[in-house]
């Protein structure tokens, strides 16, 4: 092999060799290959020579000011530097940099993780000292510069070996610099410029956990710095107190699967792998995560069942390693890609010799560490069983799919709330209903193919409109949950504010409780109905038109003002009587079922005698009657008076036209006279009085009906 120039390829074609083995996504690749790198050069060395020295590493960012450097505190990339004091590249070791695709080396590598230099780089410059015995010195020098560029591209080449390469070297030991120049890619170069050695620090202990674990008592001296113009600007190193202890380490077990006559079978043969598990603080690990490892460094992750990755357990996060001889055979040529076998792949594989004859299937191995890591930490277990049953809980008390709640399970958190949960189901339910309509509008717009004068028309519209059946169910049964759903948590609510079981009820402000009740069932100050509860008291009152806690003079009915504006002077002296201005009062609801019908409501806190009020729905009624444009012609009212201490005896006594009615648990006066005057006719009431838990238990008869129906659609 020349000295100096290109090292011609012999059968490859670099171009296409190496567009084959990716670029990869995190942008430390490169510097993780070489890190690698020296630590298996030092690892060699001490095996090979049996040498006791201490191993060390250095990584070094080197960066350089440029004109605005003293304002801006920015500078400017110029190159990062990776040396240790390993074997170095001898014949042995040089040999397999050269071939692109050698395997050979002893820790499982492909030999390819200097592809990652060329992807990044525009060159990678490697001086290496190394063990000579015909040197002069004992040792000699290697120089070599790695591209991808043009130049070595046209001479077949990937490496040249640069001026003074195999000169004797004056030097004590052996062991390498690697030196990484001009990023190809411009989103590299900000990041390195910007890259600090803590999270350069962080990020190593991280991708190296299991073999810094594996090695905590001969770890070799790591250390990373940062230069600027070749000033020492920020150092870190990593030490053993940095490198966590695993809380358990055990055997996993996973059986291997074979392909016999296109059936999958679990073979009686086992394959063992360690599992690590690590509990860290959530300040010290970014996400929890159940990780391959492949010769020491982390590989692709794999499903973890029971934690979101962001979320934590009393501030803390979990780790869980997984590594074993099975794993490291096959690392990929992209290293850290572990090539996994799904049970889908293996299915349908129409040649079985394609795949070995017996494999670990990735569902096997993740569903056994998955089941090891409830055994290992109680309080995720105790969280999962728990969050399984608050979500039956919900399933059964929302009318939830379960369908539905088990699709998106990945995604409920251990930590997540009810209101949480619930979200996250709606809104998985909202995208499948957007997709029914879709579907719907579609099967409408396909009724345009259809020929009413074709013998088959019948047959044709009937495949329509089971189609169209089959749909519509699911887009009510949506819609109908959130329906009851929405009314079943009023209806909890209603029942908490009777029993005073609301924190706000403990304050002792007056009438507080006719406040909570009032604006349950219509918002005070709302003129919309529809958006009400009203159907607490009945289904038909949310249909109304109407309003809540307004003024008389301001209360309008089709745009219109129901009082007159310009009264006579005994109107005026009549409108004064009613214990002030009557057109300032504020009745509590007002209904205006149809033409001439008015419903009035007027509410009474939990404590307060009802029979006590029982003229106030009838002077709001003769007000109305006497004082309304005519237009409205109102004549007809029916009024309710609502509170729960209701004494029949003493309501009677007060009134004896009031009857009780103890089948249905409320007391009603069947006709009032009001009284017409100015010319008005005389109007007719209808009265009943009513406690709020009366109306209660009628309203969950209701929604009991409703949750009955939907539980037989689904």
């Amino acid at each position: 092999m020349d000295e100096i120039g290109y090292i011609k390829a012999l059968g490859i074609h670099y171009p296409g060799a190496l567009s084959k083995i990716k670029k990869s996504d995190d942008l430390l690749q490169p510097i993780y290959e070489a890190f690698t790198n020296s630590l298996e050069a030092i690892s060699i060395l001490k095996s090979r020579f049996d040498v006791k020295m201490k191993g060390e590493i250095a990584i070094s960012i080197y960066l350089k000011k440029n004109v605005f450097s003293h304002q801006t505190k920015d500078y400017d990339f110029d190159s990062i530097v990776i040396s240790d004091n390993g074997v170095g590249f001898d014949g042995k070791e040089f040999e397999r940099l050269v071939a692109l695709s050698n395997d050979e080396k002893g820790f499982s590598n492909r030999g390819t993780g200097r592809v990652q230099y060329l992807h990044s780089f525009d060159k990678t410059i490697v001086v290496s000292y190394f063990r000579n015995e015909t040197s002069k010195t004992g040792f000699s020098v290697r120089k070599l510069t790695l591209s991808k560029s043009e130049p070595f591209l046209k001479n077949k080449a990937i490496i040249h070996q640069d001026e003074g390469n195999l000169e004797d070297f004056e030097t004590y030991s052996s062991g390498t610099l690697l030196k990484f120049l001009s990023p190809l890619i411009e989103k590299d170069k900000k990041y390195f410029e910007k890259l600090s050695v803590q999270e350069l620090k962080s990020k190593l202990l991280n991708h190296y956990l299991a073999y810094f674990c594996e090695h905590k008592n001969e770890l070799p001296l790591i250390k990373l710095n940062k230069y600027i113009d070749s000033d020492l600007d920020d150092s870190e190193t990593i030490v053993e107190e940095d490198i966590p202890v695993p809380d358990y380490e055990q055997p996993l077990e996973v059986n291997y699967t074979e392909q016999i006559d296109g059936d999958l079978v679990q073979s009686e043969e086992v394959e063992t792998f360690i599992l690590k598990s690590f509990k860290l603080p959530d300040s010290d690990l970014e996400k929890n995560a159940l990780i391959l490892v492949s010769k020491g460094e982390l590989a692709n992750p794999i499903k973890l069942n029971h934690l979101q990755a962001k979320e934590d357990i009393e501030g803390n996060r979990y780790l869980f390693l997984l590594s074993g001889k099975y794993i490291d055979d096959r690392d990929s040529d992209n290293r850290g890609r572990i090539n996994f076998l799904k049970k889908s792949d293996f299915k349908r594989n129409d040649e079985p010799e394609l795949f070995d004859y017996k494999v670990i299937i990735l569902e096997d191995l993740e569903n056994a560490a998955n089941k090891e890591i409830l055994n290992i930490y109680e309080e995720i277990k105790q969280l999962k069983e728990s969050q399984h049953d608050n979500i039956d809980k919900l399933k059964k008390m929302f009318l939830l799919n379960p369908d539905l709640v088990d699709a998106i399970k990945n995604k409920i958190n251990l930590n997540d709330s009810d209101d949480v949960i619930l979200r996250k189901v709606y809104e998985a339910e909202a995208k499948t209903l957007a997709r029914g309509d879709a579907y719907l509008k579609q099967q409408i717009e396909d009724l345009k193919e259809l020929d009413t004068s074709s013998d088959t028309y019948g047959e044709d519209l009937e495949k329509k409109v089971e189609e169209f059946v089959k749909s519509v169910p699911l887009q009510n049964r949506t819609a109908l949950t959130h329906y009851v759903a929405r009314r079943k948590l009023v209806l909890e609510l209603f029942g908490k504010i009777i029993d005073k079981k609301l924190n706000v009820q403990n304050k002792k402000t007056k009438q507080l409780d006719e406040k909570l009740l009032h604006n349950l069932i219509f918002q005070q100050g709302s003129e919309n109905p529809e958006s009400s509860d009203l159907w607490l008291l009945n289904e038909e009152y949310i249909y109304f038109k109407g309003t809540s806690e307004g003024l008389l003079r301001t209360i309008n009915l089709d745009e219109k003002g129901i009082l007159k504006e310009d009264l006579t002077v005994e109107e005026e002296e009549y409108k004064l009587k009613q214990q002030g201005d009557a057109s300032l009062k504020r009745p509590d609801i007002l209904l205006f079922p149809k033409e001439g019908k008015c419903i009035i409501l007027e509410f009474k806190s939990l404590d307060v005698n009802v029979s006590l009020h029982l003229n106030k729905i009838n002077r709001y009624a003769s007000l109305i009657n006497n004082l309304s444009k005519d237009s409205f012609n109102f004549h007809t009212y029916y009024g309710y008076l609502i509170g729960e201490n209701i004494d029949v005896d003493d309501i009677q006594d007060n009134d004896s036209d009031f009857k009780s009615s103890p089948k249905l648990d409320y007391i009603f006066r069947p006709h009032k006279r009001i009284l017409g005057k100015f010319g008005k006719d005389d109007g007719a009431l209808y009265t009943e009085v009513i406690k709020y838990s009366t109306i209660l238990d009628r309203a969950e008869v209701r929604n009991r009906i409703f949750i009955d129906k939907l539980s037989k659609i689904r």
